[in-house]
């Protein structure tokens, strides 16, 4: 087809920056490193059952705590990060709804979250018992 036929447009830039992905930074591998090391240690301070077991996932800014009981895996909580290991932010998955709430608080274990991965797996234990 000639070129002249169709009248040009202005085009943007290809690789013009996304402010959403800028809002939405995935985990550091560095944090990443550190909480496999506290999940690990959590398992054998805490835990001492090896059929028992948290298993860490990340999506984005996200850190999805799974359980494994005796081969069954299943979710507990969502932590997101927040630039400080020492301070996520929870939500509890709820089997009544089939999704993580950030907004309920009320549960077994609640008072154990406290912006720590410990504090999350701790509610995770009291919420859901193995």
């Amino acid at each position: 087809m000639p070129k002249d036929i169709f009248p040009s447009s202005p085009r943007a830039p290809k690789s013009k920056p996304s402010t959403k992905r800028a809002t939405t930074r995935g985990i550091p591998d560095q944090v990443k490193t550190e909480v496999a090391a506290r999940v690990a240690h959590f398992h054998t301070a805490v835990i001492r059952n090896p059929h028992c077991v948290y298993v860490p996932r990340y999506r984005g800014k996200f850190l999805y705590l799974d359980r494994q009981d005796y081969g069954r895996l299943s979710p507990i909580c969502r932590l997101e990060y927040t630039g400080n290991m020492e301070d996520w932010s929870f939500a509890i998955y709820k089997y009544s709804d089939e999704r993580y709430d950030a907004a309920e608080w009320f549960f077994p274990g609640a008072g154990h979250v406290d912006g720590t991965l410990e504090g999350a797996m701790k509610a995770g234990l009291e919420a859901y018992p193995s």
